[in-house]
């Protein structure tokens, strides 16, 4: 357990106003996953020399530009930042343009570098390279957001996505030498590069995402968020 050495007054706030927006995202954004942005970004900070309350803010704040839209949410992150009213109760106006770049500079399809340690300390902390994990987000994002496609064309948008951001030569960028991200890229590179492997994984995803009893069913075998357990 991390140890957090977070103003009581500045968590309050974000536990009980910013983090239950969270709630109603996707299901790649949801509570645990910011939960597991701040863990991960208390972590990274306790050896680098910054401020504590910053890096816990930004990584409370730096999806809920979802509140809009997806395309635009981490610019959207960032004018939430501005527009709070209460952050001035903690930090001066250069901390919250910082916090605002951050949560801006956060997406790993951005085309430009973190403009602060803060923001690379986000970027970094957002990346929880679990295979399963995101082999299971990638099926889920693509049948939730192209329901013309047919299973075949799920499967090329899953092999597609995974090849443009993941493999050798794709867009994420990792931060930090001495981040876990890097063993765990590493192991996910090898199973985008076993096709054969990569294909029975996604079968299993494809199947159990749009078959009705499944979605439809609370036991603890057909619970979506249990897949990447099993496979």
């Amino acid at each position: 357990m991390i140890d957090l050495k977070v103003d009581e007054s500045l968590k309050n706030y974000l536990e009980t106003t910013i983090l239950p927006l969270y709630d109603d995202f996707d299901a790649a954004h949801q509570r645990n996953h910011v939960d597991m942005v701040i863990e991960q970004s208390m972590a990274i900070a306790q050896s680098l020399n910054v401020n504590e309350d910053m890096v816990y803010a930004i990584a409370a704040y730096h999806d809920t530009g979802l509140t809009v839209d997806r395309r635009t949410h981490h610019l959207v992150s960032g004018k939430i930042v501005r527009e709070d009213a209460w952050l001035p109760d903690w930090f001066s106006t250069d901390e919250i343009e910082m916090i605002a770049q951050a949560c801006e500079d956060h997406r790993a399809s951005s085309d430009h570098e973190p403009r602060s340690i803060y923001g690379k300390i986000v970027a970094e902390a957002d990346r929880f390279i679990d295979p399963d994990t995101i082999v299971l987000r990638t099926v889920q994002y693509g049948i939730a957001n192209y329901p013309r496609l047919d299973k075949d064309g799920h499967w090329q948008r899953t092999l597609d996505h995974l090849h443009e951001k993941y493999a050798e030569g794709g867009y994420l960028r990792l931060w930090f030498d001495n981040s876990p991200n890097v063993t765990r890229l590493e192991a996910l590179r090898e199973i985008i590069q076993d096709e054969s492997l990569l294909r029975k994984k996604f079968d299993y995803l494809y199947e159990a995402l749009t078959n009705p009893h499944l979605i439809g069913c609370n036991c603890p075998q057909c619970q979506p968020t249990k897949f990447r357990k099993l496979i």
